[in-house]
């Protein structure tokens, strides 16, 4: 059934971060500057990961991934924006509004799915060292990221399904810079309690519980480590932290979306601009930086490159 048959409303205005032309240039500026930041250091982790064959390992098949993901997410919002906040035309149609709110929310479900098998992963691998081949070969690992994909697709279809059929009759103004569930409900010329409900419970209750099952199973890998020789520990340790740290950047601006009362609050645009832009560009950072696999691994693609240019000039 067409959801234009039951809404006035054939577009909506997205508010954007600030209606001042000086404001919006300035945003442009920065943000482009981040987007391509996170364009080159996930896709560049994407090809350091597809091009070494040491790096041909399950964790960094995952990591290789997560940086796909990564690069696709921030895709989704970045490049309308830094259209809209240099032309100023903030529109955008109702089905383009719901085609990108399902891509959003398809993503980053795959994102969290992911996250959870590399904490997986990693616990295998520090538990069972010995049996870590055989739990976490390419057939278990394939099957689990088929899962995460699918797991994705079932949540994003979900937050589409239950907004679709919404009449919206006006106001058309979404204050964010993009589609998404929260603003899009308040818009409804319906009651949305149960829905908000619903969206609550789907949205940041689930990303709560698998929050705290994440922290709750790296606070015992840590607490596994200690009997671990140093150097064993030192390298787990450096792993360990960073995904903790990228799962703290993800999940908890998500939490503070999506398991609160769908109101506006002062803070809401930059938490969302935190975990739409900032923290896909600080995630090739946070891998590579503490990794001397990841670090040699791009020197030897530099270099391959070089002689390459050289090879071609000669």
């Amino acid at each position: 059934m067409n959801p234009t048959n039951h809404s006035q409303v054939t577009e909506f205005v997205l508010l954007g971060l600030s209606q001042i032309w000086e404001l919006r240039f300035f945003f442009f500026i920065v943000f482009s500057a981040v987007y391509l930041m996170t364009v080159t250091g996930n896709l560049l982790i994407v090809a350091v990961v597809t091009s070494d064959p040491h790096l041909h390992t399950t964790m960094y098949f995952l990591l290789g991934n997560l940086s796909f993901l990564d690069f696709c997410y921030s895709s989704i919002t970045a490049p309308r924006m830094l259209v809209d906040l240099l032309l100023g035309n903030p529109t955008i149609s109702f089905g383009g509004c719901l085609t990108q709110l399902f891509f959003f929310h398809f993503i980053g479900g795959i994102k969290i799915f992911l996250l959870t098998v590399m904490a997986y992963d990693r616990y295998v691998a520090i538990s069972q060292p010995l049996r870590y081949m055989l739990v976490m070969n390419p057939t278990v690992c394939g099957f689990l990221m088929a899962a995460s994909w699918i797991g994705g697709f079932i949540h994003s279809i979900v937050q589409v399904g239950l907004t679709i059929w919404l009449p919206f009759c006006g106001p058309d103004k979404l204050d964010n810079f993009y589609c998404d569930v929260p603003q899009l409900i308040k818009l409804a010329c319906t009651d949305t309690f149960v829905l908000e409900l619903l969206m609550v419970s789907n949205n940041g209750l689930v990303t709560l519980m698998c929050f705290l099952v994440l922290l709750g199973s790296y606070t015992a890998l840590l607490i596994m480590l200690r009997s671990h020789l140093r150097e064993d520990r030192s390298k787990a340790l450096s792993t360990c932290a960073s995904h903790i740290a990228v799962v703290t950047l993800i999940f908890v601006p998500c939490i503070y979306i999506y398991a609160k009362p769908f109101r506006t609050f002062p803070m809401d645009k930059a938490v969302s601009v935190l975990y739409t832009m900032v923290t896909p560009m600080l995630n090739p950072a946070i891998y590579t930086l503490r990794n001397k696999e990841m670090i040699m691994a791009m020197k030897k693609l530099w270099k391959r490159q070089k002689d390459l240019i050289s090879c071609l000039e000669h």
